[in-house]
């Protein structure tokens, strides 16, 4: 069970912040700073006892991968969109939802989540679960920067989600249309399989 309370605190925080930057109006370099350290923070305090997934398409990496139980999947994703969605609960109340969702480019959206997505869950499984970076000290930097790096390259055009469960907090606070999560959804989790696929080719069956 506590593994399961882990996902949810370290995903609460991330979309906690998240829904502060956006809704608080945060503009320029902070934003994207503060929400790729609030991951990073997140994964240094809870890598040791969930792995510190926060995202329903790294647990789906991760698994594909065969670093995580069969009984945990759900679990986990369950934890996770409870998390987002407590979080967003709080941010709604501290900052009031925002009046109108941005919208989308679809095509390009896809584009941008399917690439980003790729790049977090792979660096996740290279950093997090290969045998060859064992016990570093670097992983929560590594998987923290990857979304910070998302978040300046494509954030304006996708909005910079990378996490299902991002996606129903921020669905929820209003800065993306609940018509358009279908986007994040299938782009999110399309990329992690993709990912888990690129991983096992790259390091191959001994890892």
């Amino acid at each position: 069970m506590s593994k399961y309370v882990v996902e949810l605190i370290g995903t609460f925080f991330l979309v906690f912040t998240i829904g502060n930057v956006v809704l608080g109006g945060v503009e320029g370099v902070i934003g994207p700073l503060a929400i790729g350290s609030a991951l990073m923070v997140m994964v240094f305090a809870g890598g040791h006892i969930s792995g510190a997934h926060y995202n329903p398409a790294v647990t789906l990496g991760v698994f594909l991968r065969g670093k995580c139980d069969a009984k945990d999947v759900i679990p986990y994703m369950v934890a996770q969109v409870l998390g987002a969605a407590g979080a967003a609960g709080a941010a709604i109340y501290l900052r009031g939802a925002q009046d109108v969702a941005g919208d989308l480019v679809i095509g390009k959206a896809m584009v941008a989540e399917l690439l980003f997505t790729f790049a977090l869950v792979y660096v996740v499984l290279n950093v997090a679960t290969a045998k060859g970076t064992e016990n570093n000290s670097f992983y929560g930097l590594a998987i923290g920067f990857t979304v910070l790096t998302g978040a300046f390259a494509v954030g304006d055009i996708s909005g910079g989600v990378f996490n299902p469960a991002v996606a129903v907090g921020i669905s929820m606070m209003n800065i993306a249309s609940w018509t358009n999560i279908w986007l994040y959804l299938v782009a999110n989790f399309a990329a992690a399989i993709l990912a888990a696929l690129v991983f096992k080719a790259a390091n191959g069956p001994d890892d």
